[in-house]
């Protein structure tokens, strides 16, 4: 092989389409914009735009309500609590809270606040404080000998 001889691979690169630069091109002169009206003239953005007609965004009903001063939690699970401890990234003897649960790496940032929700199954004592908890994995970590406390009310699951 010599340096003459290196070529791309076929496809891997594409040619820029040069558009307005004479009538040799295919694309000179209007530049593939036709002639004439708003979509062929610069600054012109028409999202959404219906000719006239009421648009699409408008003929549908509004429905829901966003609540501004909702809550945002930081969820996990007594499974994913119970695998970081067997993998030694959280220590069961210590008490688990929102701060070693970050620290681990289990949630990202606490948010409002962590939620501990049932799913998985916890294995030996803990004890664990967060904002908040599902009644079935207050349950769950108190039917395995240890304790889960909440410094928000515990709020029950939707069913």
């Amino acid at each position: 092989m010599k340096l003459n001889e290196l070529r791309d691979n076929p496809g891997a690169t594409k040619t820029k389409k040069r558009v307005a630069r004479g009538p040799g091109s295919g694309k000179g002169k209007t530049a593939g914009r036709g002639i004439k009206g708003q979509k062929s003239r610069s600054g012109v953005a028409l999202n959404a735009y219906e000719g006239g007609q009421m648009p699409l965004y408008r003929r549908l009903p509004k429905r829901g309500f966003t609540k501004p001063n909702r809550k945002e939690w930081a969820v996990t699970n007594l499974g994913a609590i119970a695998t970081f401890i067997e993998a030694g990234k959280i220590d069961a003897s210590v008490e688990i809270t929102e701060d070693v649960l970050v620290a681990s790496g289990l949630v990202r940032r606490k948010l409002d606040g962590v939620r501990v929700l049932a799913k998985g199954e916890i294995g030996g004592k803990v004890t664990i404080v967060v904002s908040g908890a599902s009644k079935a994995a207050v349950e769950a970590v108190a039917k395995a000998g240890g304790a889960l406390k909440t410094t928000a009310p515990v709020v029950e699951a939707a069913e």
